[in-house]
C-alpha cells in the first residue's frame, strides 16, 4: 500500500511536469514569434514616424548620486496663451488596421508609407497656414497679410471653428503635386475620416475631422 501510493504520487508529478514543460514549450514559442515580431517593426519602421533621440550624461554618476541637495524651482506662472501658441488641429496618421480596410480599388498601388507622407505634407499646410491667421497683423509681412486676406475670403458658415485647406494652400506650403494621384489619396483620407469637403463659390475646402 505505502509502494502504490508513492507510486500514485509519483504518476501525479510526472504528468504536473509533463504540463509544465508542454507551457514552457509553448511560451517559448510565443516569445520567439514576438521576437521575430520586433525584429520586422524594428527594420521596417515608417519613416514618417518622429525620431526619438536619447540623451546621455557624460558622466557615469547620476544625477541622483550626488550629495548635493536638489533645488525645486518654483513653477514659473501661467501666462494666458497667445495666438501663435494655439494648438493647430493636425490629421492623425492612418494604422495599419485602416489601411487593410481601405478597398483594393480605392487604394491600387499605393503604400501606407506613402499615405502617411501626404497626411505629413497636408499637416504642414495646416500648420503653416493657421500659424498665419493666429500671427498679430501688426507683426506680418506683406506677403502674410495677403495670404491672410485669402484665408479670411475662403472662410464660410460651414467651415467657421474648423480647420480646413484649399489646393492653393497645398501648393503654396508643400511640395506635393496636384494631380490625379492626390486626389486619389484624398478619396483614402475622406474614407477613413480623416477629412471631408465643403464646396462653395469654386472653391473645394478640406476640413479637418
Amino acid at each position: 500500500m505505502v509502494i502504490n501510493e508513492l507510486l500514485n504520487k509519483l504518476e501525479i508529478e510526472i504528468q504536473f511536469q509533463e504540463q509544465t514543460t508542454n507551457s514552457l514549450k509553448e511560451l517559448c514559442a510565443s516569445l520567439e514569434e514576438d521576437y521575430k515580431d520586433v525584429e520586422h517593426l524594428k527594420e521596417n519602421i515608417p519613416p514618417h514616424l518622429p525620431q526619438v533621440t536619447v540623451t546621455q550624461n557624460s558622466g557615469n554618476v547620476s544625477d541622483f548620486d550626488s550629495e548635493e541637495p536638489v533645488k525645486v524651482e518654483e513653477p514659473a506662472v501661467t501666462k494666458k496663451p497667445s495666438k501663435e501658441q494655439r494648438n493647430i488641429k493636425e490629421m492623425p496618421f492612418i494604422t495599419s488596421e485602416e489601411f487593410n480596410s481601405i478597398p483594393a480599388y480605392m487604394k491600387s498601388r499605393l503604400t501606407y508609407c506613402q499615405i502617411n507622407d501626404v497626411i505629413k505634407e497636408i499637416n504642414k499646410a495646416v500648420v503653416s497656414k493657421y500659424k498665419i491667421l493666429h500671427q498679430p497683423k501688426k507683426s506680418m509681412s506683406s506677403v502674410a497679410r495677403n495670404l491672410y486676406h485669402r484665408f479670411m475670403d475662403e472662410e464660410t458658415k460651414d467651415t467657421k471653428g474648423h480647420y480646413f485647406v484649399v489646393e492653393a494652400d497645398i501648393k503654396e506650403f508643400t511640395a506635393l503635386k496636384v494631380d490625379k494621384r492626390f486626389h486619389v489619396m484624398l478619396n483614402i483620407l475622406r474614407h477613413c475620416r480623416r477629412l471631408s469637403e465643403v464646396r462653395g463659390g469654386g472653391l473645394t475646402r478640406y476640413v479637418i475631422t
